[in-house]
């Protein structure tokens, strides 16, 4: 069966099935912060839902990053490797696209592993 949380018209922020967490792209909550305080806000989104399916940013399988602008990337990644756990790194993808928000910086996607209940 699959578990879908906050559920909308568009979209649902996650879906569990089959032991593997989906997320939709996290953006950060504030508009106006630089990337450093977007990219922790939606890193801190993805901690609270992966928690709500009751798994940790050790089990994420793929990251998939959006950044605006490349010129971000190393301010993004000071805060990532902050974020991640060492040994626990996961394969991801970084790439530069129009994002929906103009506003918006960074726009984050994981899929991670859930432990059988």
């Amino acid at each position: 069966m699959i578990q879908r949380f906050d559920v909308g018209a568009r979209l649902s922020e996650m879906a569990v099935y089959n032991g593997v967490a989906y997320l939709a792209g996290q953006v950060p909550d504030s508009e106006e912060l630089d990337i450093a305080g977007q990219t922790r806000e939606t890193l801190a989104s993805i901690d609270a839902l992966l928690a709500r399916a009751g798994t940790d940013k050790t089990q994420i399988l793929m990251a998939q990053i959006f950044l605006a602008d490349m010129a971000d990337f190393d301010g993004m990644n000071v805060v990532w490797d902050a974020w991640v756990e060492p040994g626990h790194t996961p394969p991801r993808a970084t790439v530069q696209a129009p994002l929906a928000n103009a506003k918006y910086r960074v726009e984050i996607v994981v899929t991670a592993a859930v432990a059988a209940g």
